[in-house]
């Protein structure tokens, strides 16, 4: 297993991506609550993770609604059933936990979704900032809920700046 990472600004700060054989499998920001050790991203190394800088600077561009990488995403059965359902989430919408927890079947689930949306390890590219409290709250976000803000007015065109 190779892993290597590199770091891209963006208009939320630096996002910290890191690959596992080419393919992404951790993208965090600063001050991400669950980001693992630095130790473990590999050397700095921008090969291989091109793509996902690019598509990234397409999407903060207003170009690209939705991401088309390869991702290894490291993570319990259930979760990832949770983070393929964030991926169904359009652009620019939100649903709740517990409308997320109905489309897995499990509807009595919405706390178990909620934990595996937060460790989701591709933020942005999976988009978990899509899903929001049952009262339309913005309820906690591995980056920061002014990110999650940011982002889900960037996608509603309703964005300010942090």
């Amino acid at each position: 297993m190779t892993r290597t990472h590199t770091v891209t600004e963006s208009p939320i700060g630096p996002l910290t991506l890191v690959a596992t054989n080419g393919a992404l499998c951790g993208l965090y920001m600063a001050e991400h609550r669950y980001s693992p050790a630095r130790d473990t991203f590999g050397p700095a190394d921008p090969r291989g993770l091109e793509p996902a800088v690019e598509q990234l600077a397409a999407y903060f561009g207003g170009e690209l609604t939705e991401f088309d990488l390869p991702l290894a995403m490291a993570g319990t059965p259930f979760q990832q059933r949770v983070w393929q359902e964030l991926r169904h989430i359009p652009f620019g919408e939100t649903v709740t936990y517990g409308e997320l927890a109905q489309r897995l079947g499990q509807p009595t689930a919405s706390r178990a979704v909620g934990l595996a949306n937060g460790k989701n390890p591709v933020s942005i590219v999976v988009p978990c900032h899509r899903v929001i409290g049952t009262s339309g709250s913005l309820t906690g976000y591995g980056g920061g809920l002014p990110r999650k803000r940011y982002l889900l007015d960037f996608e509603q065109g309703t964005f300010a700046l942090l």
